[in-house]
């Protein structure tokens, strides 16, 4: 039990909290997508599940989300190990205390990438024949940092795939509701991860990684995290508005946007106390009542 938590402690597995909501509004926006259900209401299919082997699928939809962060997790735990026993905020970690050995790490991932890629074949052939570029994105970002300050939107771009990736896991097809839920997550987190980033601008800049906030300086940093902010709360928006949604999906854009807002209130230049509030307890209630309210405005709706 004890080595069990060690390993969700490495990959962090709270913060699952981040991307699988936007999982379940793929998967949900796709069930209203398909002829799957005979036209039938949500609510009817999804009682129904298990009859349509959909249960399955939402089952392997899961096991992907999980091992697909969890393999992405490790890998940069594994990778960063040298930088985060150096930074005093870091050596707490797995890796540099020694509790997981780096290789045990590796081992982890490469178990994770299996599983991810099996669970794909399982589902349908678009999703196993992408799921070797997933895997690239997902772990190309722990390089990032050693060469780009875009390393934030290369993290976004690896959560954004949860939206679409359910969506396609039902449906087999690209559509464009789904695409801006994905670009939602790209600018909503590139914009909380520069938020975080700003407690290792000193450390980053001794050490030669990159980052907006190594680069720019905290308050300009804070600026294009905004700036990232706004463009996301335009693509929920724009999905609202694309998607003919009703009124409790817009009380979600109130929250997520409202999420957006604090924490850029309680996050100052001169005042970094508070990062992980805004990190953690704003992003996360953003995402799961966002997602809450577009689920239950789908079922309702249909």
């Amino acid at each position: 039990m004890t080595t069990v938590k060690n390993y969700l402690s490495l990959v962090k597995f709270s913060h699952t909290i981040f991307a699988m909501p936007f999982a379940l509004i793929g998967f949900v926006v796709a069930l209203t997508q398909t002829n799957l259900f005979n036209h039938h209401t949500v609510v009817t299919s999804l009682i129904s599940l298990s009859k349509n082997q959909l249960f399955i699928k939402f089952f392997l939809v899961i096991t992907c989300m999980v091992t697909a962060r969890s393999a992405a997790m490790g890998f940069n735990r594994y990778l960063d190990r040298s930088f985060d026993a150096k930074n005093p905020r870091t050596a707490i970690r797995e890796i540099p205390k020694g509790i997981i050995s780096a290789n045990n790490a590796l081992r982890f991932v490469i178990i994770n990438c299996i599983v991810f890629v099996t669970a794909t074949f399982f589902i349908n052939s678009i999703c196993f024949y992408l799921s070797p570029v997933a895997l690239f994105v997902i772990l190309f970002y722990s390089f990032t940092k050693r060469f780009t300050a875009l390393c934030h939107l290369v993290l976004g771009i690896g959560l954004s795939l949860a939206p679409i990736g359910a969506y396609l896991a039902v449906t087999g097809a690209f559509a464009w509701l789904p695409v801006l839920f994905s670009l939602a997550v790209v600018f909503w987190v590139s914009g909380f991860d520069i938020i975080f980033a700003l407690q290792d601008v000193d450390f980053d800049q001794s050490q030669k990684l990159y980052s907006i906030p190594a680069l720019l300086g905290v308050k300009k940093a804070l600026r294009v995290s905004e700036l990232l902010h706004i463009i996301s709360a335009a693509c929920v928006i724009t999905a609202g508005i694309y998607g003919a949604f009703g009124g409790l999906y817009w009380m979600g854009v109130a929250v997520f946007t409202g999420m957006l807002y604090y924490q850029h209130s309680i996050v100052k230049p001169n005042d970094l106390s508070k990062v992980n509030i805004a990190f953690m307890t704003a992003n996360g209630t953003a995402s799961v009542v966002f997602a809450l309210f577009v689920i239950a405005d789908i079922i309702i709706m249909n």
